[in-house]
């Protein structure tokens, strides 16, 4: 049997998406939870340039940064497959991953920061939402009728947007601006796919971000005195 361990957090979307192929391929997996502040021996071992979770260590060898870990799972492990077989659409279904990646940093600004690095990511992340609206306009999935590989990178905007919206009390989505979002967004949260998979929007989750919120609104304030 294959030895899968997983550095990861409870609370971060780039883990959940790799709990999430490795569930739905039926992989089993030991999770183990990493401290930032004190970041354990494996994880510098294993992720020496970035330092940063998730890493999925596979019989010994090391595999870093999301997409890529979905990737390599998807190409390993026996089970319903993740990417798309067609190339067209798997293209396209990388190409979505990739503009919701790269959009991460800009929706984190908008919550978690103050002043004009806020509204940088702010104006950013509205930009975003206006693909997105103009994109899943009755749409259930990104590529063709079967939920998968951008889909999954879709959480951050499908899931955790919501719980960071929630906790920050910065309202960036409403269903008047972004309608056909805001659907998708229904929708997918309701899929039986996603509900599997993704942790209980909770108390402890949503007090965490809370928390985080507070914390960086402290830091800002701070640095202006």
């Amino acid at each position: 049997m294959a030895d899968v361990k997983l550095l990861g957090l409870w609370y971060s979307f780039f883990s959940h998406r790799v709990e999430w192929a490795l569930k739905i391929k039926r992989v089993k997996y030991e999770l183990i939870e990493e401290d930032l502040q004190n970041k354990s021996p494996l994880l510098l071992q294993s992720n020496p340039i970035h330092k940063k979770i998730p890493v999925l260590i596979h019989n010994g060898k090391s595999i870093c940064e999301s997409m890529i870990i979905l990737e390599y799972i998807d190409e390993t492990f026996e089970g319903p497959s993740i990417l798309p077989k067609d190339p067209y659409d798997r293209a396209l279904a990388r190409f979505w991953a990739k503009f919701l990646d790269d959009k991460v940093g800009a929706v984190v600004s908008t919550f978690i920061h103050k002043g004009e690095e806020q509204e940088k990511g702010k104006e950013e992340a509205c930009e975003m939402l206006k693909v997105l609206d103009n994109e899943l306009k009755e749409k259930k999935f990104f590529v063709g009728d079967k939920f998968g590989f951008a889909d999954i990178a879709a959480n951050l905007v499908g899931y955790w947007l919501g719980i960071f919206q929630e906790a920050s009390g910065v309202e960036l989505v409403t269903s008047e601006k972004y309608p056909n979002f805001c659907a998708w967004r229904d929708e997918y949260i309701n899929c039986s796919q996603v509900k599997e998979y993704l942790p209980p929007r909770n108390d402890e989750l949503l007090a965490f971000f809370q928390g985080c919120a507070r914390a960086h609104a402290a830091a800002s304030a701070s640095t202006k005195k």
